[in-house]
């Protein structure tokens, strides 16, 4: 058990929580839960990947400390965010007797926190939520900062809330049940953070490899620390994205979502997806004389050494135009992007020449 726990504040009022890093958090579910909810009944939603694994540590421990808890397990995989999995999810806590002081815990990568995360927004106009990520991108990522949805058919989390968890509970330890390939999907999450925001930190991800790709463990509470600490930094300043600061979180992923749409969320994990965008918003930004070659290479660099694409040359740039369309970040039918100035520092821009967004698809 990992008595060095990192603990990190998002500070939003009465709506402020705590994000847990330690290893072993897992086994101590209930102890945290009941320190910051009077909870009596959990509804916990996992996937297929996860029920017999993760998902059970969480639901003995809560069971041990004698507390009701509900298994609801959905199809792994990006198919899963959608309505009519909701709708299932709804009913099945309707027949458990779950109501307004029913705790949801969502156990699981991004779509298990999305999904969940936005069936504790609506089910009775809102119930208390914690986030336990299992993947990397979950951990740095879509666990913080209270984001959840599901997918259109055209669309990805077109429909979503804003529904901040009461606490978010990371363990690093179980990252080295990941796949590789689900791994490195992770990692293009935590590089975008050193070019949107801390140039140190890009730095210290260049110098360490080795170690990343060995999943030491020291290295990946501190990198995960890191993106928390980044990230809370920018959804106290922005929790809704009404000033266009949170925005710069989505480095890379206008592009990204178009690539995901056009396969119909079936041929990319959403780290490789982010890591083509990523490619593409910089090839934009020295398009237009924002940045030089430099940061294309080390972001180029840096992503190839994490085993992650840089490029998708078989999908009509005509249908990846047509999707981007539909981004969250369209304003007044003006598409916009994240786009870097130099290493640490990206900026929203618009009226960009879809000639240029066309050429950085196709480079």
């Amino acid at each position: 058990m990992d008595t060095d726990i990192v603990r990190v504040p998002v500070d939003l009022s009465d709506r402020g929580y705590e994000i847990y890093i330690g290893s072993g958090l897992l086994r101590q579910t209930a102890q945290h839960v009941q320190s910051s909810l009077a909870v009596t009944q959990v509804v916990a939603i996992t996937d297929s990947n996860l029920k017999t694994t993760h998902a059970q540590i969480v639901t003995e421990n809560l069971a041990q400390a004698g507390i009701v808890c509900d298994l609801v397990t959905i199809p792994a995989g990006e198919g899963s965010k959608s309505l009519r999995i909701v709708e299932q999810i709804w009913n099945e806590m309707l027949a458990a007797k779950a109501d307004r002081q029913t705790v949801v815990i969502a156990v699981g990568g991004g779509v298990v926190g999305d999904l969940a995360g936005f069936v504790a927004a609506t089910y009775a106009r809102g119930i208390p939520l914690i986030q336990i990520p299992t993947t990397l991108l979950a951990q740095v990522d879509s666990s913080v900062g209270g984001k959840v949805g599901i997918n259109l058919a055209n669309a990805k989390n077109m429909a979503g809330a804003f529904w901040q968890p009461t606490r978010v509970l990371i363990d690093p330890l179980v990252l080295h049940t990941l796949p590789d390939r689900e791994y490195q999907a992770g990692l293009a999450e935590v590089i975008k953070y050193g070019v949107i925001m801390d140039a140190e930190f890009f730095a210290l991800l260049e110098d360490h490899v080795e170690e990343i790709h060995a999943r030491d463990p020291g290295l990946l509470k501190t990198i995960i620390s890191r993106c928390c600490q980044l990230k809370a930094q920018v959804v106290e300043q922005d929790e809704r994205e009404t000033t266009g600061l949170r925005a710069i979180l989505n480095y890379g992923h206008t592009f990204c979502h178009a690539f995901e749409t056009a396969t119909n969320y079936g041929r990319f994990l959403h780290g490789e997806a982010v890591a083509i965008g990523m490619m593409c918003a910089a090839r934009l930004a020295e398009s237009m004389g924002r940045i030089d070659q430099q940061l294309i290479s080390r972001q180029a660099a840096l992503l190839t050494a994490c085993n992650l694409p840089l490029s998708v040359t078989d999908i009509d740039p005509e249908s990846l135009l047509a999707a981007m369309q539909h981004d969250k970040k369209v304003e007044h039918g003006k598409l916009r992007f994240v786009l870097p100035t130099k290493m640490g520092h990206v900026e929203l821009v618009d009226d960009v020449s879809m000639d240029l967004v066309r050429a950085a698809l196709t480079t």
